[in-house]
């Protein structure tokens, strides 16, 4: 099939939600994709954080395609092996304790959204349902996760919202201390992706885990993007010296295969119950051995990430150009903060071969595969520099 067929299908049978780039990609290698031309382009998306070990890894196809010809799924409703293994390797990695394993992101955060509330209903009362979250973060699509989304131009269109809600200022402890009873839970980015690649204080995390302690709130981190080794450690929330009540996990943990959830300490652990909360394709055989591949390759890359993000940022940091303000971000995960439309930006860098994204108002964002080589660094680099250089 023509690529011309191939966007006719899309545009007579996909709904337009999204402004798609004028590629057709066909077939992934490692950190590159190729469209239907041959044409190779080295990937700093990974789908958005998705491929954290690239594409078609040989153990990841070896993994997936074994458990594809024993069991893809059963329901919930028993066990399989695949499941309990990587609901064990999650509690290691993060030190928490019990796993919900569902599909996406915004599933993942409704849950720890649930949690909380519950956690709440079951010591207090029903009025104490707050969860505070911060402007400019984001948290998924549904509504319920669009009203955690603290980005006014993400709400246009969809109200109501789902009630209950609270965003105040990153890196202001003061907006939250001045928050009164009626709230169960604060929600985190560690780095608002989204938002534009907005690392947030480490002081002022502290000083967030702290008032939550005090004040008996749940201390919740968003790592759907976030977490699976992408800044430099299993989790973000490793680097800032804290021990939360839940994370939400997604993107980069099963290496492409749709899988995500969330993971509970030992505070809010027991706000569930049998009946309390599902997810039919939560947790399937096929999407844990995707995820136990992917975390068996991770090993031996995620503790190279901090080095191989700032080789990255400094190198665009030495272009000395005047299109770019500065690098910030954690990790493999990159904002160049540039003068002008980023979005121009990244369809001149998919021309020359680079797939990049763009976030916030202002940033070119990279999410390269953890797999990266130095040598696909400097590739990189040489692209960046020829469009923002």
């Amino acid at each position: 099939m023509s690529f011309t067929e191939t966007k006719a299908l899309y545009n007579d049978h996909v709904l337009q939600t999204y402004a798609r780039y004028d590629v057709c990609f066909v077939k992934g290698e490692g950190s590159y994709l190729f469209d239907d031309t041959g044409k190779r382009y080295l990937d700093f998306s990974s789908g958005i954080g998705v491929n954290s070990v690239g594409h078609a890894h040989p153990d990841w196809v070896a993994a997936v395609t074994a458990q594809a010809a024993a069991l893809v799924h059963t329901s919930n409703l028993y066990y399989t092996e695949p499941g309990g293994k990587l609901a064990k390797k999650l509690c290691e990695l993060s030190g928490l304790n019990s796993v919900f394993f569902a599909n996406s992101g915004a599933e993942a955060n409704e849950g720890l959204i649930k949690a909380a509330r519950k956690y709440s209903e079951d010591k207090y009362d029903k009025n104490r349902h707050i969860v505070v979250t911060l402007k400019r973060s984001f948290h998924g699509r549904t509504l319920t996760a669009l009203a955690a989304t603290g980005q006014d131009s993400f709400h246009t269109h969809f109200q109501p919202l789902t009630p209950g809600f609270t965003h105040v200022e990153p890196d202001d402890i003061g907006a939250l201390e001045a928050l009164d009873g009626g709230v169960c839970a604060v929600l985190l980015e560690a780095v608002q992706g989204e938002g534009g690649v907005y690392p947030l204080d480490q002081g002022y995390v502290r000083a967030v885990a702290k008032l939550c302690a005090e004040r008996d709130w749940l201390l919740l981190f968003d790592e759907v993007q976030t977490g699976i080794g992408r800044c430099g450690s299993w989790f973000a929330f490793r680097q800032y010296d804290v021990i939360p009540d839940g994370i939400s996990f997604a993107k980069g943990v099963a290496g492409g295969f749709p899988l995500g959830g969330f993971i509970l300490g030992e505070k809010a652990k027991g706000a569930f119950a049998p009946g309390l909360h599902g997810a039919t394709f939560g947790g399937t055989p096929l999407g844990c051995a995707a995820g136990l591949a992917t975390l068996g390759i991770l090993e031996g890359f995620v503790g190279d990430v901090a080095r191989k993000g700032r080789l990255l940022r400094d190198g665009i940091e030495a272009f000395g150009s005047a299109k770019i303000r500065g690098t910030r971000g954690l990790g493999m995960m990159i904002g160049i903060s540039v003068e002008g439309d980023p979005k121009a930006y990244v369809k001149e860098l998919l021309a020359r071969g680079l797939i990049c994204l763009s976030a916030g108002s202002d940033a070119v964002r990279l999410l390269p595969p953890l797999t990266l080589s130095d040598a696909e660094i400097n590739e990189g680099l040489v692209i960046l520099k020829e469009v923002l250089g």
